[in-house]
């Protein structure tokens, strides 16, 4: 989500000529680099002393001025949107910010890799909304994504139910971060191909982070950290170290590498779920995984 964002950010650009390519090393460590970074902000998010919405407020407001940077230093413009255009990036950037309030709070529930594999479903969501755009039928491949899909979210959301209700809770969280991560990219899609994606980045934190902060005052969280280091490393990780490798990488892969590339996040989350907070995952846990894993790979596949 980053998630998404991943919490993370689709780059619709072409790719520059063959020439100016860099090494398909460099390219592959910023990819799976990105996906790790981006892995590692739920941890921060589950140790910040403030509460998980304003961890996220934090994410943006400390990234703006750098965002701001970013853009410019990559040429892209930050004014001249017509009036329709801006509405739209305003109701992109609180859905933005919806996404990861919700996701945040799905993160402090239920365990780490669960919160974010729901928290990128936004790419099955996209693969249904296609199929309703052009009214076409799911092809053999689409139908197998969508059995995996559904057959891996009960798998795990079963699982999640046998453990607590609370944590059966934090999955819905994020699945409902999965809806809003969607909604949030087809707001921006026309947007981004003239502004650019770190020019939408400054707009979305511009927007989204005062969200963040109402939501977080209006659930009582506290919002000033007495300790900035999970603070830090959540604005850095997630939304320049990730986003940066991740903007930088995607124009170079077909969406196929993307999706697999994307599964990195959930098994890093997985991993440090089990070594720091005691999250261990059985055989079912982890073959409902790999089936809405799939469901996600074959979904960026047909991006």
């Amino acid at each position: 989500m980053e998630s998404a964002g991943t919490t993370q950010e689709e780059v619709v650009a072409a790719a520059p000529p063959e020439g100016a390519r860099p090494p398909a090393w460099l390219l592959l460590f910023a990819l799976f680099g990105g996906n790790v970074a981006l892995a590692i902000g739920p941890w921060f998010v589950r140790v910040a002393d403030t509460g998980p919405v304003a961890a996220g407020f934090w994410r943006l407001f400390l990234a703006f001025p750098f965002m701001v940077l970013l853009a410019r230093a990559n040429g892209q413009r930050l004014t001249g949107m017509g009036a329709t255009t801006l509405a739209l990036v305003a109701l992109g950037a609180v859905t933005f910010a919806l996404d990861l309030a919700s996701w945040h709070i799905g993160i402090g529930m239920t365990r780490l890799g669960n919160a974010t594999l729901f928290g990128n479903a936004g790419s099955i969501v996209l693969l249904f909304w296609g199929f309703v755009v052009h009214r076409v039928l799911p092809g053999r491949l689409e139908w197998l994504a969508i059995v995996f899909a559904l057959g891996g979210a009960a798998i795990l959301m079963g699982r999640s139910l046998e453990i607590s209700h609370e944590t059966l809770v934090g999955d819905l969280f994020s699945v409902a971060a999965g809806l809003l991560y969607a909604v949030y990219l087809l707001t921006l899609q026309n947007a981004r191909g003239a502004f650019g994606s770190w020019s939408l980045l400054v707009w979305v934190s511009l927007f989204g982070a005062p969200v963040l902060l109402v939501i977080a005052v209006l659930l009582g969280e506290p919002v000033w950290p007495q300790a900035w280091g999970p603070i830090i490393g959540l604005f850095v990780l997630s939304q320049l170290v990730g986003q940066g490798l991740m903007v930088f990488s995607l124009k170079y892969f077909p969406p196929l590498v993307v999706g697999l590339a994307l599964l990195t996040q959930p098994a890093v989350a997985s991993i440090y779920g089990w070594l720091a907070f005691g999250e261990v995952l059985s055989g079912l846990d982890i073959a409902g995984m790999v089936l809405v894993g799939a469901a996600l790979a074959v979904s960026r596949a047909k991006a």
